[in-house]
């Protein structure tokens, strides 16, 4: 069944936006054309990307939500997971050669086990595994936990999520001491002994270090000392750690470090701290920490951490990458100044083209590796099947707050997305961008009316009632915060929504919860929407 046309639709289901007009403006009839160049290079879907091709790279090495980055480095290969928080399937896997050009592998976990927070990879006597917390109830839940996934091969498969407790902690960092046995560093200068399988604790964790103390006058979010990383060059053990919390203030979030010749202590502290931090409101990067620290297959070394883009909460704390250069007394400091100049690439080859597609033909049989689900159930994938160019998904509650959403990440400031749906009897369709559960901005249709999302509030209040289904296309351009709707019901001849917004405001500091501003789709009310041809490209800005 097709549409209506727009204007009557808009008639009948926005009583509330008569004041904005139906005034048609002129509408591209495809993806939008370039606009002068960026200092990125572009590549899959015109995405930015770091490596400038002449033997440079210009920051991020990983633009959108990658948040609390861990890095192994295994041989010649390095692979690197982050916070997924309540996206699913999350721990998101990539590799890497050359520590700028990465390729997804998958992810390590599919079970909703709560907001996974900072993860840590790593690899001992032939095993990979990652330790990460927890938390149900959302990114601030009360409860939650540690928990460790396994595989034997990198790629996986990889084995269900072991709870080991320490529900008091966050940022598990993983370790082995000079007597050969596993440990665990946490939030709080705290470390626990794991077992040898490292499946479980051995006894009770001992606090070990008390942190470094930045000056009363710098403004930061809260002390906050997490994410302890361990390496080891020599004879000294390092534990680089973050402090100043991970939001709030521009200059909060700093990276620290202390080192000891025992894991046990004590852990002295480095006279360079803090390693790197955000110093002035007015560089390129904000709440620069959360660091791991490593070396480079030339014997060079880098940390790579999280930061803001200045004037971008919205795309979430992106990872940096910043060269460190070692003193003659056995001490790291950090080279790369503000990152905002291109720097000599790190050795190693490309594994290939950096990032992956967000665009989905839906021509496989399975949900590709771009895609999470928000907050899923258990059985949140038994609402997807697949055929014939055709995903086709499930309705679920009634609004964008309780369907729990399919969502990509976005790495631009301005980008455009459209998809194509065939919304049945019951089921409500719609394209949107999602921060959370409270705070989204899209458009839904039942096939006979339309809804608006804004605030994370419906337009018509109550949304929509089943309809009768319906065929169109819906298309969402972020224009550096500046988000507009276009419809059409043949994919060809596309009209503008009545309604405009700017969500600059769609982030943490304003909604909490750590998470990033992404492209979305969901399935509503009773029936499924069937969901074709799935097209983003990034804009020039």
């Amino acid at each position: 069944m097709a549409l209506r046309p727009l204007h009557s639709l808009l008639l009948l289901a926005l009583p509330a936006l008569a004041g904005y007009g139906l005034a048609s403006l002129a509408v591209p009839t495809a993806l939008a054309a370039d606009t002068p160049a960026s200092p990125w290079k572009r590549g899959i879907e015109h995405q930015r990307q770091a490596d400038l091709g002449d033997g440079t790279f210009l920051n991020p090495v990983f633009a959108g939500d990658r948040p609390d980055p861990s890095v192994l480095k295994d041989g010649d290969d390095y692979y690197l997971t982050s916070s997924s928080f309540d996206a699913y399937p999350g721990l998101p896997i990539w590799h890497s050669r050359d520590l700028v050009n990465w390729q997804p592998l998958g992810h390590a976990i599919t079970k909703n086990v709560g907001s996974i927070w900072a993860p840590d990879i790593v690899k001992h006597e032939g095993r990979y595994y990652i330790y990460f917390p927890a938390r149900t109830g959302g990114t601030e839940g009360s409860t939650r936990s540690n928990y460790v996934v396994w595989a034997d091969d990198i790629r996986g498969p990889w084995s269900e999520p072991v709870n080991i407790g320490l529900g008091q902690y966050i940022d598990p960092g993983h370790a082995v001491g000079e007597d050969g046995k596993r440990y665990l560093f946490l939030s709080g200068g705290d470390y626990v002994q794991l077992s040898d399988d490292g499946l479980r604790v051995v006894g009770e964790p001992k606090h070990v270090y008390d942190g470094w103390q930045y000056p009363e006058s710098w403004d930061v979010e809260s002390y906050a000392q997490e994410g302890p990383k361990i390496h080891k060059r020599g004879d000294w053990y390092y534990m680089t750690t973050a402090v100043g919390g991970t939001a709030g203030p521009p200059t909060g979030h700093m990276v620290i470090t202390a080192r000891s010749k025992s894991i046990h202590g004590p852990w002295e502290n480095s006279p360079h701290n803090p390693i790197t931090r955000t110093v002035d409101r007015s560089e390129p990067w904000w709440s620069r920490g959360h660091a791991t620290v490593v070396e480079g297959t030339d014997g060079r070394w880098w940390m790579i951490y999280h930061g803001y883009e200045n004037g971008y909460w919205t795309l979430g704390r992106q990872a940096l990458l910043d060269p460190v250069e070692w003193t003659d007394d056995g001490w790291f400091i950090a080279k790369g100044g503000d990152l905002g100049r291109p720097m000599e690439k790190p050795s190693g080859t490309s594994v290939g083209p950096h990032g992956m597609a967000l665009s989905d033909a839906f021509d496989g049989s399975r949900l590709g590796h771009q895609w999470s689900f928000f907050d899923p159930a258990q059985d949140e994938y038994a609402r997807l099947s697949f055929g014939g160019g055709v995903m086709t998904l499930q309705g679920k509650g009634s609004t964008p707050r309780d369907s729990s959403p399919l969502t990509v990440i976005a790495g631009d400031k301005a980008y455009q997305f459209e998809v194509e749906m065939e919304i049945e009897p019951g089921a409500i369709g719609g394209a949107l961008l999602f921060y959370n559960d409270r705070l989204y901005v899209g458009v839904g249709s039942n096939g006979e009316k339309f809804v608006m999302h804004r605030y994370g509030q419906e337009r018509p209040t109550n949304g929509l009632a089943p309809g009768k289904g319906g065929r169109l296309w819906l298309r969402v351009t972020n224009d550096e915060h500046i988000v507009t709707f276009h419809t059409s019901t043949d994919g060809k001849a596309w009209e503008k929504y009545p309604v405009q917004m700017e969500v600059s405001g769609y982030h943490h500091n304003v909604a909490g919860q750590f998470l990033a501003l992404k492209p979305g789709i969901y399935a509503a009310g009773e029936g499924k929407v069937h969901f074709r041809d799935f097209r983003y490209r990034a804009l020039d800005y």
